[in-house]
């Protein structure tokens, strides 16, 4: 006796991949590197950016504004070093971060005219970079690796 097949009506048991998390846009972040290297011009190599530093960086811009702190260690006491290590940067070196400023020119000023901000950027040890900016308050991190 022949019979005939069934369509399969059951559901398959994997899910689909959830989307990934969207990325924040290289605009704002990607001018900040380049006014990094047009002021370590003739000073110092230009910085590569590195996706470890960026994530870092990003993460750390997106929690201040999310819980409204500024600070280079998070409320749980985590350090900039820390979290860089934790995103997969071995070698972190140093970490600016800013609040307020609307554009890539206008963080690069406030740096440079800050001692410290401005040693950072300069300090030619430093070979790679990431850069976050979260527009919810415009909160800035700039990540430096050896």
């Amino acid at each position: 006796m022949a019979t005939t097949p069934r369509p399969n009506t059951t559901k398959p048991t994997t899910q689909p991949p959830a989307p990934a998390p969207q990325q924040p846009s290289p605009g704002l972040a990607g001018e900040v590197v380049a006014l990094v290297n047009k002021e370590r011009d003739g000073k110092c190599a230009a910085l590569g950016v590195d996706d470890r530093l960026t994530t870092s960086a990003q993460k750390h811009s997106s929690d201040m504004a999310a819980r409204n702190y500024f600070s280079h260690t998070t409320p749980e006491g985590t350090s900039f070093d820390k979290r860089i290590k934790a995103a997969g940067y071995p070698s972190p070196g140093a970490e600016n971060i800013a609040k307020g400023q609307r554009t890539a020119k206008q963080v690069m000023d406030s740096w440079m005219n800050s001692d410290g901000h401005r040693t950072n950027i300069l300090n030619c040890s430093y070979k790679k970079i990431g850069v976050g900016v979260d527009t919810n308050g415009f909160l800035w991190t700039q990540n430096f690796g050896f």
